[in-house]
């Protein structure tokens, strides 16, 4: 059976891309602060932003805020991006940004609403609450989580880097527990791309999960350097989402493919270099 992350590789080999386009309608971006111009605006970029995707992210509070109107227009950007998927024959991933984390029962819940209601690929969730709070998203084999470790945020290093018994930070135990979890290939890992050398402790930690890395752009992180710590020897095993730097764009489209071809320069290049 086809896992999240061997449908997410052949997405990431039909586009050449590792480009996770962020879908977040700030209120501040929008033509008026309602659920409809929230899905103008998310419907523009994925009609314009599809052929440089190797995933989709959108973000559930942008949607929330709306009440039931915001789930309803969540609902049909999701039915659009796999409009889209259909149109350019190449399904093209959903990722779920809504870092969910409960007790089992509730969890349960959470894992329905994904992945049935909402019928989206993969969702963000915390780790702390422990394997049994993520249990029932993995009970989906062929859909994917990506567990929060190292986040993008300058705050994240108050919890995530406090030091264990071993003198190793708590974000590399969660990286290194994440992969006794991952018996289904359906696991990844938060690792934010503006914190460079936690993206290579925690590469060296799991060698072959997949990261899906925020930070670069607007919150300062830089591609080429993410890339360099945190790229796999294959030269995948990186999401990289992008929001605002696409979606405030005088062309989304041309802003899209640029990153993509900046990502498809820096691959080859690492590539070369790694022999």
């Amino acid at each position: 059976m086809e896992t999240f992350f061997s449908f997410l590789e052949k997405r990431v080999d039909d586009c050449s891309s590792l480009l996770c386009v962020g879908l977040d309608p700030h209120v501040s971006d929008l033509k008026e602060p309602t659920p409809a111009s929230a899905l103008d605006f998310c419907l523009t970029l994925v009609k314009q932003t599809a052929p440089y995707a190797a995933a989709f992210k959108p973000n559930a509070a942008f949607f929330e805020v709306f009440g039931a109107e915001g789930w309803t227009a969540l609902k049909q950007v999701i039915e659009a991006i796999n409009a889209e998927s259909h149109r350019l024959g190449s399904r093209i991933p959903i990722i779920l940004d809504a870092k969910r984390g409960d007790i089992a029962s509730t969890a349960d819940a959470y894992a329905r609403s994904t992945f049935e209601i909402l019928g989206v690929d993969c969702i963000t969730l915390s780790p702390y609450l422990g394997q049994d709070s993520i249990e029932p998203f993995l009970g989906y084999p062929e859909k994917g989580v990506f567990l929060l470790c190292k986040t993008s945020n300058a705050g994240s290093g108050d919890l995530q880097d406090i030091k264990l018994p071993d003198g190793k930070p708590l974000y590399e135990h969660v990286a290194r527990i994440a992969q006794t979890w991952n018996i289904q290939n359906n696991i990844g890992l938060v690792v934010g791309a503006t914190h460079l050398d936690a993206l290579k402790n925690v590469r060296a930690t799991a060698p072959e999960l997949w990261f899906l890395s925020p930070g670069v752009g607007a919150q300062g992180g830089e591609l080429e350097l993410a890339l360099k710590s945190g790229l796999r020897r294959d030269g995948k095993g990186m999401l990289i989402p992008i929001s605002r730097g696409i979606s405030r764009a005088e062309s989304p489209a041309k802003a899209a493919a640029e990153i993509r071809d900046q990502m498809v320069s820096i691959r080859h290049e690492i590539g070369r270099l790694r022999g």
